[in-house]
Order: structure tokens, then C-alpha cells, then sequence
């Protein structure tokens, strides 16, 4: 690596175009991205944020149903440093989780340059300055951590016909109500937490829904007797191995939602626990659909062969007749499409170290928000990275000793 100065740095953010920043950049407005400048803020840590939005959490504000809550107690859902208010219930709104955003953002004066789209991002190996191009400008910082999550794209999958089909067809990150669906055969094409829960939606405002079921997935009942099931499995784990509780929590499917299979929705070989731990994959926490299920209201159809100009022929021969389709296909990540020359991320846009030690790379590259584990991960890995940084900037000449000539310049 060539000689580098920090001070030379410092002065070429002077020129138009180029802003030398002074402690790392953050990718993502997000709860990841706000999470761990939270952190560096309160080990005296400056960032900045890049978010390619007009606001914190736009995946949130802009791209999530009506009826969404988290699913998880808001006390598995805290980010660090901040609680949630008292008063809030015990399930937040995502009207209400974007407002627990908003104050965190400023509890900690995290103001992100807005409207920035990032085009580019790439380690100078000369200098070991991570170079970031928006369509503004050119950011530069001896840290890049990339916060724009699992979640930063609609996923939409390759269907035979689906360019045919004459009538609404969108991803569930344009649904919003099943008002704009009333009196309507809807095919949802997913069954997870964003597909059951649509698929209910959709049954309280008189529409249709047939929701296609391709593969096996655990539905555990989100409460038990009151109690949060996911809260029961944390506690057990404290005391019992892994598959201990995963046998104790399908008993307690059993008998609290039946067997599901006599529904069409297989069950997994291996436990929802172990299922999670060893391959990402979510189990759902029911919130009404399978009672709507069992009274046939929601439709349970395998998977989509083929997409017609009206409607769907599926897997088992079936062809029926729909007028809209909703796409709860989930998202993807986008970082390939924009971090380049780097071995930590994965084709598919995930870090290929798996948990819990994906949150670092080399060089000053750090991942926050792709842990597979929801609000709990984020808030691990944002603890994580924002010490490792500090750590750094006490052994060399960064932050203090540029932060007069620097003094956070923005575009």
C-alpha cells in the first residue's frame, strides 16, 4: 500500500464533487444504518449516512402494508442504546415502529444526506480509502459499512406467462390494503409472514384469496396462552439443546393450530430452531390465516405452472380464473450491484461468512442488517462494528486529528 495521508485527504474535500468523511461511511437510513451510527455517535465516533430515499426507514414508510406489526414483542425488537415509549403496545404498528425511528434518529442527531443514490463503491487499493460515487459526488472514508440489509429490492420470480396476464399484478411492496381488492379472486404467490398475512388481509375486506403453497413451512401460533411463542423458545434455550425445543414447540403447534398438513401446508423435516439456524429460513407466526384456511375462506392451491392472460394453471392440473395477483415473494439484497472488487459478499448479496461473525470484512469493510435474525441481529452487528471502529481510531491519526479541517462537509 502506497504512503496516505489523511490531512491530503481532508484538503481535496475543498473541491467540488469530493467530500472526505470524517469516521465511516454508512450505506442505508435503515434500522441498520441508524443503529450503528447510534453506536459510533456514542463512542464519539462521527459518520454520515447515505440514503438513496427522501427519509429514515423507506422500506418501512413507503413499501409495507397497512395492517403490518412487528411480529416479534417489542422487547426482542429494540434497537441499542433507546427502548421503545412505555405506551406502545406490546406488538407495534409499523406506523408506530417508524415513529420509535424517528426519535432514535433524533436522540442521536443522525441527520443522513438524503436523495443520495449510491452508483459505486470500491476500496482504492493504493491509498486504502473506500471511494463511494453517488450521482451528486464522491464520498471517501478509510471505513465503508454497508447497512442497506436483506431486504433492499422486490424479489420477482421467473413465472411462465406472467407477462400475459391482462389484469392488476404487483409485489407486496405496493399492496397496501385488501379495500382496493374487494369482491375479487386474488392469487397471492407465497406463504410466508407477507403472504399469510395478505392472504388474510384480503379475506377481511370480502376478497377471494387462493395463496400457492410450492414448498414445506413451519406456522407456529404467534402467542400461547398470552405469551409470545417466540419469547417461550428464547427462555427454554437458556436450558435445553436446540432440538429439545424444537420438539416442544411442534407439540405446541399440534395443539394449538392442528395438523397442518391436512390443510396443504407441509411441515419441514427439520425444526422451525434448527431450520433458522442452519439455512435463514423464517417459520411464520400465524396472526388469523390458518383459522381462515380451515374455514375456507383462504384458499390453499400448490404451485403456479403456468401464468394465463386471466388467471393460473397450477401443478396439480387446477386452472382457475383470477383477477388480480399479489407477489409476496419477499425481497433481496442489492449490494452486487453497486459494491465492486470485494470477496466478503456473496452473488446473492449476502456476506458468505455465516453468523455471527458476517458483520466484518477486511479493510474497513463492515455488513450490518444481514444476519437473517431480524431487529436482534441488527442490533448485535451495530454494537460490533461501531467498536471495532473505535478501537481503530485510537491507534491512528483519524478522526480527532482531521476534524477541524473536515468538519463534517457535505455536499
Amino acid at each position: 500500500m502506497g504512503s496516505f495521508s489523511f490531512q491530503e485527504e481532508a484538503k481535496k474535500s475543498q473541491q467540488k464533487n469530493y467530500v472526505w468523511v470524517n469516521g465511516p461511511i454508512i450505506v442505508g437510513a435503515g434500522p441498520s444504518g441508524l443503529a450503528v451510527s447510534a453506536c459510533l455517535k456514542e463512542k464519539n465516533v462521527p459518520s454520515l449516512i447515505l440514503e438513496r430515499s427522501d427519509c429514515i426507514a423507506s422500506l418501512w414508510q413507503n413499501k409495507t402494508y397497512d395492517r403490518l406489526k412487528l411480529h416479534l414483542p417489542k422487547n426482542f425488537c429494540e434497537l441499542p442504546l433507546f427502548g421503545y415509549p412505555e405506551n406502545f403496545p406490546n406488538y407495534p404498528t409499523k406506523h408506530q415502529f417508524v415513529a420509535y425511528l424517528e426519535n432514535y434518529a433524533q436522540q442521536f442527531e443522525i441527520e443522513p444526506n438524503f436523495n443520495q443514490v449510491v452508483e459505486s463503491a470500491e476500496l482504492d487499493q493504493e491509498t486504502g480509502v473506500w471511494r463511494v460515487q453517488t450521482q451528486d459526488c464522491e464520498y471517501c472514508s478509510r471505513w465503508l459499512v454497508v447497512a442497506t440489509g436483506e431486504n433492499a429490492e422486490p424479489f420477482w420470480p421467473e413465472i411462465q406467462g406472467i407477462e400475459s396476464f391482462e389484469g392488476p399484478l404487483l409485489h407486496t411492496s405496493r399492496y397496501r390494503s385488501g379495500s382496493e381488492f374487494k369482491n375479487q379472486r386474488v392469487l397471492v404467490v407465497g406463504c410466508g409472514n407477507s403472504g399469510m398475512e395478505v392472504s388474510f388481509d384480503l379475506c377481511k375486506h370480502n376478497a377471494t384469496p387462493h395463496m400457492v403453497v410450492r414448498n414445506s413451512v413451519h406456522v407456529l401460533p404467534r402467542e400461547t396462552f398470552g405469551l409470545s411463542t417466540f419469547g417461550i423458545a428464547m427462555t427454554l434455550l437458556k436450558w435445553l439443546p436446540l432440538r429439545v425445543v424444537d420438539m416442544f414447540l411442534l407439540l405446541l403447534c399440534y395443539f394449538t393450530l392442528g395438523n397442518t398438513d391436512n390443510l396443504g401446508i407441509r411441515r419441514p423435516k427439520t425444526g422451525p430452531l434448527e431450520l433458522k439456524s442452519a439455512a435463514g429460513k423464517t417459520p411464520v407466526l400465524d396472526v388469523g390465516a390458518i383459522s381462515e384456511i380451515r374455514s375456507g375462506k383462504i384458499k390453499v392451491m400448490e404451485g403456479v405452472r403456468e401464468i394465463t392472460k386471466n388467471g393460473a394453471k397450477f401443478m396439480d392440473g387446477q386452472e382457475r380464473e383470477f383477477d388480480s395477483i399479489v407477489l409476496a415473494t419477499g425481497y433481496k439484497s442489492n449490494v452486487p450491484s453497486w459494491l465492486k472488487g470485494n470477496d466478503f459478499f456473496g452473488e446473492n448479496g449476502m456476506p458468505k461468512t455465516p453468523f455471527p461473525n458476517g458483520w466484518k470484512g477486511e479493510k474497513g469493510l463492515y455488513a450490518v442488517g444481514f444476519t437473517s435474525r431480524g431487529l436482534l441481529g441488527v442490533a448485535s452487528d451495530a454494537v460490533k462494528v461501531a467498536s471495532d471502529i473505535a478501537d481503530q481510531c485510537t491507534t491512528i491519526e483519524d478522526c480527532n486529528d482531521i476534524s477541524s479541517t473536515y468538519n463534517h462537509v457535505r455536499p
